[in-house]
């Protein structure tokens, strides 16, 4: 089970429904558009909608779009993507009911090659982490003023170059990342806030979650989890990998808000996300928690901790065979 964490009107943690929710595709300046778009979203039946916010210009707009949607009636929460600007992001929770800040360029907003940077030892590693401190904390400590919910968002696609150069372009990576930023927001008694590992490939995405939820197990923690795959695409494909990502977690009982994330309208990214949040709750049903018990005993085995690349072999020609198999599968 995971707590409750409240952003405005909604509630995430394991004792609600699964909150469903998705990204405007308006320029967050172009007010009146961005306030339209929302309202659309909101009357398809999303209950939470994330916008872009890139400068204090951003920021500005997201007051306007507040109480914009506040005079017309809907109190949807609003959740802002905060990159490399931390200024920006005070100024944004005075408005939003949210905010999200990725670790990999939240604190340290330059540019470094992974290659460039090298640690002796892991003392060395953990040295910068008194600049995030600095860097976190005035948004950790605002967010808590006022009761604002936050979503500490890896993304497998940013991390930093500190992280990457010690751990390597790896899920262990994406988790260690995000738990940096958590051990600042419980250092300063900080409790609102969610986790998400996402990745374009669902394969690592999944395995992301995964370790997280065993790093909270080892731990003691009960944070709820944001599932998603970052830019699943459109169409079919699109539906395809989010399901296979999301619905395989679903399936593990982890996950508390999701978005499918499509490149089309936001609009249309309520049906499968809904779709998927019903299969979800379905499994909660007094039937399904009947057929649940009904499964023996097992251990599972897996191994959470590590990845690694599946291998196969592919079919090889032999003496007699009456078709030519080699040009079946690329061997790279």
């Amino acid at each position: 089970p995971t707590r409750t964490v409240t952003a405005g009107p909604v509630k995430f943690g394991s004792e609600h429904p699964i909150v469903r929710q998705t990204m405007g595709t308006t320029s967050t300046r172009d007010v009146r558009g961005t306030i339209e778009q929302v309202m659309r979203c909101a009357d398809v039946g999303f209950d939470l909608v994330r916008i872009t916010v890139v400068g204090m210009k951003e920021a500005q707009a997201c007051h306007e779009i507040r109480e914009g949607l506040f005079k017309k009636g809907y109190d949807i929460p609003l959740c802002a993507d905060m990159h490399f600007q931390p200024a920006v992001a005070i100024k944004t929770a005075e408005a939003v009911e949210k905010i999200r800040i990725n670790p990999g360029n939240f604190a340290d907003g330059r540019k470094q090659d992974e290659d460039e940077v090298s640690f002796d030892s892991e003392e060395d590693f953990l040295k910068p982490r008194d600049d995030i401190v600095e860097a976190f904390a005035p948004l950790v400590l605002k967010c808590k003023e006022l009761n604002r919910a936050m979503r500490i968002g890896t993304n497998h696609g940013s991390l930093a170059a500190r992280i990457l150069s010690f751990y390597g372009d790896s899920p262990r990576g994406m988790v260690e990342s995000a738990l940096e930023f958590a051990d600042v927001c419980r250092m300063l008694d900080y409790h609102n806030f969610v986790f998400s590992m996402k990745a374009s490939n669902p394969v690592v995405m999944i395995q992301g979650y995964r370790l997280l939820a065993a790093e909270m197990y080892r731990l003691g923690w009960d944070y709820p989890l944001h599932l998603g795959v970052t830019e699943a695409g459109e169409g079919e494909d699109g539906r395809m990998k989010s399901a296979i990502g999301i619905g395989t977690l679903l399936g593990d009982g982890l996950g508390d808000t999701i978005r499918v994330s499509l490149t089309e309208d936001p609009e249309f990214e309520y049906g499968p996300c809904n779709r998927l949040a019903e299969l979800a709750g379905n499994e909660l049903g007094a039937d399904a928690r009947t057929r649940q018990a009904a499964v023996p005993a097992f251990v599972d085995g897996r191994d959470v901790t590590t990845f690694d690349r599946r291998r196969g072999v592919l079919p090889e020609q032999r003496d007699g065979d009456s078709l030519d198999y080699r040009g079946l599968l690329h061997r790279d």
